[in-house]
């Protein structure tokens, strides 16, 4: 578990099933970071069970709730396709809706950035957005993230989509310059 200021960071249960799907079936949360809308309570238990099981994956709470209202996580080697090193790893994130604009997506990230530079020892960890999604470049912007690439030709296999994606970058230099 890791804390901010106004989040807890904790791993994801089946009983977060509830407010996953609560969050996740808007279409204006998904599609844009390359998934579906949930379509019950169902497919987010299974969602929780075989995609949010990652060592590093967290549910973002606020500390007076403890309810899951979005994800957070740094993908290791073997789980993303950005890298192929062990000591790189790619930062991934959601938000529900109800929740956008309060500073809570940077908040939560950088506790994350925070314990793969500290805790777990990355040396580089990369970001991405397709194009269009704002309000993810925004929250990379924030972080101090520096553009590395556009690839035009990325396939969004659960939408069955081609899109344009952006990739950023942090070094460990770079993030204890900027945080330490």
């Amino acid at each position: 578990m890791l804390e901010t200021q106004r989040l807890i960071l904790r791993k994801w249960t089946e009983d977060d099933a509830d407010s996953l799907f609560e969050y996740a079936k808007n279409p204006e949360v998904g599609p844009i970071a390359g998934w579906p809308p949930h379509k019950n309570v169902e497919e987010s238990k299974e969602i929780i069970k075989n995609v949010f099981n990652g060592a590093e994956c967290y549910a973002i709470c606020e500390k007076r709730s403890n309810i899951a209202i979005g994800a957070v996580e740094l993908k290791l080697n073997g789980h993303t396709d950005m890298t192929e090193r062990d000591d790189e790893c790619e930062l991934g994130y959601w938000l529900g809706q109800p929740f956008w604009g309060r500073g809570y997506m940077p908040e939560a990230a950088r506790a994350l950035l925070r314990h793969g530079f500290e805790d777990l020892g990355m040396t580089t960890i990369w970001c991405g957005y397709y194009d269009g999604n704002q309000k993810s470049k925004r929250v990379q912007e924030k972080l101090g993230f520096l553009f590395h690439h556009t690839c035009n030709e990325v396939p969004v296999p659960l939408l069955n989509e081609i899109r344009v994606g952006h990739t950023n970058i942090m070094s460990k230099e770079r993030w204890e310059e900027l945080y330490k």
